[in-house]
């Protein structure tokens, strides 16, 4: 790696980017504007800039791990939601967003073989293509010709959408209850050139009345809204199934969640300091499931179910699946399920097109919709 591409030289070059933006907009910059810059900057930012993020062990030099990388029954199981969707839906054609190293789609199309005629994955990154290529050439390369990139989705276009930990990752606004009034949490400059948070006068409110402690900061994910809106808009015919970290509306924005869910993460820990070593590390926020759901329903899709990641994979056989594992592939799937570590946290939600609205499996048993 030559000075020119290392982290370090890159993350100098992001803040100075910042910063320069802040001062053309009069010294200040929304949080929300901020996260985008930080995470999706072409080149600086923390997803341009390489593939160094998803990886199973702190050794690898990772920062996070993802279900997909824990354990390919992730993948079998989701797999077998996804056909069953492709059939009720009468669709050939899986999206992908966010696809990451590409361990995911590698368990699809290995599970799913001919049963569909093209995967197509939707990701900002477009540095983390030539991982995604390389994992499913290692491990599905019969499949390697259905594999596809895009930018965005088409203006029109049929088939299953999954997205796996990606809705997180979308640019949030910070809201700061001082007591009396809601304040829009920004970022400016210190008097050494650093970065420092600085609040102004907003008209935005959370979905929900409170009562808020004065000091309360929260994040209002108008992005991840607008996400499923956009999807609802642009798919004529198919599902979508999103597996994310997360609550419904009456958790995320409980009274005593003063410090709202903002949370940086590299290797392997976790800070809560956004406005350092800025393109070095994650920016994510926990998924308000209640804001998704209502945003889905609203622009026209049917709800489908919402239930944790552990209830979702036991619908999805995954249970089967287990007592056929070793032991070592037993204990990293057990880290999918138990409620210590992704099963209760993590939690999925599903949504069709209205002409093809079916029972789906994986919200069979312990679905939640009733609580969103």
């Amino acid at each position: 790696m030559n000075a020119a591409s290392s982290p370090s030289v890159a993350s100098d070059a992001l803040a100075l980017l910042i910063a320069d933006e802040i001062r053309q907009n009069g010294g200040w910059i929304g949080f929300e504007r901020f996260m985008a810059l930080a995470l999706y900057q072409p080149g600086l930012g923390y997803y341009s800039g390489g593939d160094r993020q998803f990886g199973a062990l702190p050794a690898s030099g990772s920062d996070f791990v993802t279900a997909p990388e824990l354990s390919g029954l992730f993948g079998r199981a989701v797999a077998r939601q996804l056909a069953q969707a492709l059939d009720a839906t009468g669709t050939a054609e899986l999206w992908e967003f966010g696809a990451g190293s590409g361990a995911l789609a590698a368990q699809l199309l290995g599970a799913l073989g001919d049963r569909i005629r093209r995967y197509t994955i939707v990701d900002l990154s477009g540095t983390l293509r030539e991982r995604q290529r390389q994992t499913c050439a290692a491990r599905v390369p019969q499949h390697l010709d259905k594999l596809h990139w895009a930018d965005a989705l088409p203006e029109r276009f049929e088939g299953v959408v999954v997205g796996n930990e990606v809705l997180d990752a979308m640019p949030v606004m910070l809201l700061h209850w001082d007591g009396a009034q809601w304040l829009e949490r920004g970022v400016t400059l210190d008097a050494q050139g650093g970065f420092a948070w600085a609040d102004r006068p907003t008209a935005e409110r959370p979905p929900v009345e409170g009562p808020f402690l004065p000091g309360t900061v929260t994040e209002l994910p108008r992005q991840a809204s607008g996400f499923i809106r956009t999807l609802a808009a642009q798919l004529a015919r198919g599902a979508a199934f999103f597996v994310d970290y997360g609550f419904p509306e009456h958790e995320f924005y409980h009274p005593q969640r003063t410090g709202g869910t903002l949370m940086c993460h590299r290797g392997h820990q976790a800070d809560a300091d956004p406005l350092v070593d800025v393109g070095r590390k994650d920016l994510t926020a926990h998924v308000d499931f209640t804001a998704v759901a209502l945003a889905g329903q609203d622009a026209g899709l049917e709800v489908l179910g919402y239930t944790s990641q552990a209830r979702f994979l036991f619908n999805c056989g995954l249970l089967a699946d287990l007592e056929g594992a070793d032991l070592r592939e037993r204990a990293m799937a057990q880290k999918l399920v138990t409620e210590h570590e992704m099963g209760e946290l993590f939690k999925v939600v599903g949504f069709v097109t209205p002409a093809e609205l079916f029972d789906p499996i994986g919200f069979a048993a312990g679905d939640r919709s009733h609580t969103l």
